[in-house]
């Protein structure tokens, strides 16, 4: 036997599984279980494509005993086995991208509902042994036939032994935890038999524990869901997610055409993107005749969908595909496309039926859907018709649809109506909305990053247009009551200000002129026709490409008293009345946010407050 170092990221990380976890210990025999289940799903699936495997006669099963005496419990699988590069990878190094960042958020976990959660999120099952375990020995031989048996040994502390194993080893992995002195219950039939049956419904092969079979094989997902209950879904999706929390929701279904295939896919209740974990990987398995094609098949489903648990079984592919096949097969598309359609089918009824589920949905995975809305092109107006937002009519919190606001639309009006900010309040005080509430139309609100993407992705929603009320090219119908006896300049001084400010800003904007769209500010810019939008510009620039002229176009109000002075002021006092005018166009920039240099409105407020000062 020869020792070797634990990497530095393993040893912090069973420092904090052992200590971590103290009052769920139970969950390593689960995480063993799985464990070897995978290792015999994987060997099945060889058998079908190999021709040479050590000991084919050996029955799959897992074998679990304990001894009471010698406080010691036995784990063993005759599935896949391990070689000693295997093994060596496996069990003595993490490859998982950014595991301090990992680390570190298990560290910030202690103590919380969610802490067991993530020994399973972080592919480190089998470290959990080391709660319960002063030494750990695992024995195993691989299932290729010239591969030599191999033993590892670990205190769980700074390394492990690695070194030959008895050559009448046979195939699979054998795990020999010998007990802490506080883990004695883990030596107990009794409670070991509880803890596995808790878990083995869902185990594809025979569990032999002291001679007698605890699991039933149950592929739950290929019975009718009439004869499943609430609490066999949430034992069978706490397993395939390893978490102990119950899911928000599931889709079981069965097709026969145009593809045979049975699905029962679960939505976590809470979402690990949005807890800082990165990008989730597909959790979504494909089996045939409950035989495991992949744990994780690229284009199974796509990748708005990728917060799915669950599996996916279909009897049309065929056993022996390998993964290269599996990613070029266009069975694997029709059945992306099968489940795509049903899984957005169960969330329209959910969103109809169960509104507060929804709600609860829509909270953690809005941002999924919208994510479906930008890159699926064929499913945009459906997965559109789920996106919820708040608006002029709704309160403060409380979320809208489309399909509401479409129901609530004035007979003269056309369009949906959206606007876009940082937060509700900064909307309802928008000078473009005034516009929108004079005539009595409602604004949608979209304040989160990226919802310009996604609208503009949608464009329409039955057959309504969608449109920014920031930009110029927006066509408003008349007032039903134009309010003409209002103080203001009259038409022809109106024009010949916007004019001169034109002269005054030249080749700033596309146009300076009067109109109805400002009500209650002095000026209003306005995105171009084709001017691209601040997110847009945001984005290109943080992408470092670059970025496009724009050349807002600016309304001024006539009716305003700034902007009444403002013409006495050109008349008058010309300087003034362009220090003035600066002040009105760069406040308006700013609101609209196209103000590329805030300082520009700085300098400008400064010389215009030194030249009024300087006139007492």
């Amino acid at each position: 036997m020869n020792t070797r170092p634990f990497e530095t990221e393993v040893r912090q990380l069973l420092d904090i599984v052992i200590h971590a976890f103290y009052s769920d210990r139970e969950v390593f025999i689960r995480e063993l279980a799985s464990n070897g289940s995978d290792a015999l799903e994987k060997l099945r699936l060889k058998q079908l494509t190999e021709n040479s495997i050590y000991q084919p006669e050996l029955e799959l099963r897992l074998n679990i005993s304990c001894d009471e005496e010698n406080k010691t419990l036995s784990i063993s699988d005759s599935g896949l086995g391990m070689t000693e590069e295997e093994i060596v990878e496996y069990l003595g190094t993490i490859a998982h991208s950014g595991t301090k960042k990992y680390l570190e958020l298990i560290k910030e976990s202690q103590g919380s509902s969610s802490s067991q959660d993530l020994i399973g999120q972080f592919g480190v099952g089998f470290y959990s042994v080391f709660m319960v375990a002063d030494e750990v020995e695992v024995t195993t031989r691989s299932w290729q036939p010239e591969a030599k048996p191999v033993k590892w040994i670990s205190d769980g502390k700074e390394g492990y032994s690695l070194g030959p194993a008895p050559e009448d080893t046979p195939r699979g992995t054998s795990i020999l935890i010998k007990l802490k002195e506080d883990a004695d219950l883990f030596a107990k039939p009794d409670h070991v038999r509880h803890i596995v049956k808790q878990y083995s419904n869902f185990i594809g092969f025979p569990i032999d524990f002291e001679g007698e079979q605890l699991n039933t094989v149950q592929a739950l997902w290929l019975k009718n869901k009439k004869e499943v209950s609430a609490e066999q879904y949430n034992a069978f999706y706490q397993f395939v997610g390893h978490t102990e929390s119950d899911p928000l929701g599931h889709m079981h279904f069965s097709a026969e055409a145009p593809i045979s295939l049975s699905s029962l896919l679960f939505i976590p209740k809470e979402n690990p993107e949005a807890m800082g974990f990165g990008r989730t990987e597909q959790k979504v398995s494909l089996y045939c005749h409950k035989v495991l094609i992949d744990s994780k098949p690229e284009g199974l489903l796509p990748e708005w969908l990728r917060f799915l648990v669950g599996v996916v079984d279909s009897e049309d592919l065929p056993l022996n595909i390998s993964r290269e096949m599996l990613q070029d097969n266009s069975l694997l598309r029709k059945i992306s496309g099968i489940i795509t359609k049903r899984f957005i089918k169960t969330l329209e009824d959910m969103a109809k039926n169960n509104s507060e589920q929804y709600g609860e949905f829509y909270t953690q995975y809005n941002r999924y859907i919208k994510e479906g809305v930008v890159t699926s092109w064929e499913h945009k107006e459906q997965l559109g018709k789920l996106l919820r937002f708040e608006s002029s009519f709704t309160e403060a919190g409380k979320l809208t649809s489309f399909a509401d606001y479409i129901s609530r639309m004035k007979e003269n009006q056309n369009d949906i109506y959206v606007l876009y900010g940082n937060k509700r309040a900064q909307l309802e005080n928008s000078p473009y909305i005034d516009a929108l509430k004079a005539r009595g139309f409602e604004v949608a609100f979209f304040i989160e990053s990226g919802d310009q993407f996604v609208i503009d992705s949608l464009m329409r929603m039955e057959e309504k247009n969608i449109k920014a009320i920031d930009r110029s090219d927006l066509d408003l119908p008349e007032l039903d009551t134009p309010d003409n006896d209002r103080p203001g300049l009259d038409a022809d001084a109106a024009t010949a200000l916007s004019s001169w400010m034109s002269e005054s800003f030249k080749d700033q904007f596309e146009k300076v002129s009067p109109g109805d769209r400002a009500m209650t500010a002095p000026a209003m810019a306005m995105q171009g026709a084709n001017d691209v939008s601040p997110d847009v510009k945001a984005y290109l620039q943080a992408m470092g490409q670059s970025v496009p002229e724009t050349h807002p176009e600016i309304a001024i109000n006539p009716h305003h008293p700034i902007v009444m002075k403002l013409e006495q002021l050109r008349q008058s006092d010309e300087a003034l009345a362009k220090l003035l005018a600066g002040q009105i166009v760069n406040t308006a920039l700013l609101r609209a946010g196209l103000l590329d240099d805030p300082a520009q409105l700085a300098e400008n407020s400064q010389a215009l407050l030194e030249q009024l000062l300087a006139d007492k």
